[in-house]
């Protein structure tokens, strides 16, 4: 019996105890595993040297270092993520609707777990706990692969995760992860029908792609984020300035980051020299189109590939457009679907700018950075999904269940 095929009925075994909890229960064992994470801060900062030290000798960038780095400060961070869920209603046994037929049935429509989740993931270790936590709450079993250069870190929380679970009274295997981080095994769980209810990738374009393309289990689709700030005509040049500067350089290597602005032809001359400074004083590489480049001096002149990068990194591609019109087409054509931003003191041309982005988040006069489970008061989130079916956005709790129907009679039977 292979490695995925023994975790995956274990996790089913999981699954079935799991969806029939109580909420009270659940909700202890997650108020003991924050206390657990804290407790063992020691232990999981050990684990994540060791994976620094590997990813710094390997000469993996500044930026990404960054996504794989945790802290005393992040561990307590990921905590209060863990308590936030405790404080959110529980979705499973919900009725979300009920009515009667005209054969007087009363017919209900009830969340329920969806029972086995995959996750697939790269780099940043507090998704293992993320993960773990919302599918628990929500009565799922959870198989996490992630990445290697994450093992030693995801491996000191899973064993944090399964030790507080089971003090707790819970299966351990209702979190597990895969120890062989080999593309051949991660092939394996893309085809783990008979265990995998749900497979949900978080990562790279790459990463997704390949889930995408090799995956029988169904798939959530979570997206990158080629994201953007547009600049109207009527926007006001302090708040402009700090939004976007917040959008890209206060955490330029995740998924909700600005990658490219967009500025109206208006107000370019006045805005951009001000807004490069700022930028430039954050470290940040400023590759712009030949109106940008004949505004601000030493920009890289962008090319068609600028338009479709996610850079997660210390780069901003600029480009100036004539009117709202363009910016949004310019959006629509680029963007990953993930989080764009608009800023204008114009009420209609926010409006327009909402109603006719396609995006599972649209910001008016706000950062893109705010696209985050724990930032929407989901505790935490699974990823952001960029497709439309099932769940779009953050992923929290709800995102997280199915339904069924139930139906209550009197003895009826169709003629």
């Amino acid at each position: 019996m292979t490695e995925l095929i023994l975790k995956g009925k274990q996790a089913k075994a999981a699954a079935l105890v799991l969806a029939q909890a109580k909420t009270k229960a659940k909700n202890e064992a997650l108020q003991s595993l924050a206390v657990s994470l804290v407790a063992n801060t020691i232990t999981i900062l050990e684990a994540n040297e060791k994976d620094l030290a590997t990813a710094s000798d390997n000469g993996v960038r500044d930026a990404m270092l960054d996504r794989l780095r945790l802290t005393p400060e992040r561990i307590v961070d990921i905590a209060e993520g863990v308590k936030q869920v405790v404080a959110l209603a529980d979705p499973i046994g919900e009725v979300v609707h009920m009515w009667k037929n005209e054969a007087e049935l009363t017919i209900g429509k009830q969340r329920v777990p969806l029972g086995v989740i995959g996750i697939i993931y790269e780099s940043r270790p507090n998704v293992t706990v993320d993960a773990a936590v919302l599918c628990f709450k929500t009565g799922n079993a959870t198989i996490l692969r992630g990445g290697s250069e994450a093992f030693h870190s995801n491996l000191a929380l899973v064993r944090v995760i399964r030790d507080s679970l089971a003090s707790s009274g819970f299966p351990a295997d209702a979190v597990q992860i895969v120890e062989d981080t080999s593309r051949d095994t991660a092939q394996q769980l893309m085809k783990l029908n008979a265990y995998l209810d749900v497979l949900i990738p978080r990562g790279s374009a790459r990463l997704i792609q390949a889930v995408l393309e090799n995956a029988t289990v169904p798939v959530i689709e979570t997206g990158t984020g080629n994201c953007h700030v547009y600049i109207d005509s009527e926007a006001q040049q302090e708040m402009a300035t700090k939004i976007i500067v917040n959008a890209k350089a206060s955490r330029p290597s995740v998924c909700n980051a600005a990658e490219t602005l967009l500025i109206h032809e208006a107000i370019a001359r006045d805005f951009l020299p001000t807004i490069a400074s700022r930028l430039r004083a954050e470290n940040v590489e400023i590759r712009g189109d030949e109106e940008v480049a004949s505004i601000v001096s030493d920009v890289i002149p962008a090319t068609e590939l600028d338009w479709e990068t996610e850079y997660a990194d210390y780069i901003l591609a600029i480009k100036v457009v004539p009117n709202a019109d363009a910016a949004i087409a310019h959006i629509n054509k680029y963007g990953t679907k993930h989080s764009e931003a608009i800023v204008t003191d114009n009420y209609f041309t926010s409006q327009k700018f909402l109603q006719q982005v396609d995006a599972a988040a649209v910001y008016v006069n706000a950062s893109t950075r705010f696209t985050d489970g724990f930032e929407f008061g989901f505790g935490a989130e699974i990823g952001i999904s960029t497709q439309k079916l099932h769940a779009r956005g953050p992923m929290g709790l709800n995102e997280l269940t199915s339904t069924k129907y139930i139906i209550y009679g009197e003895g009826q039977i169709r003629e």
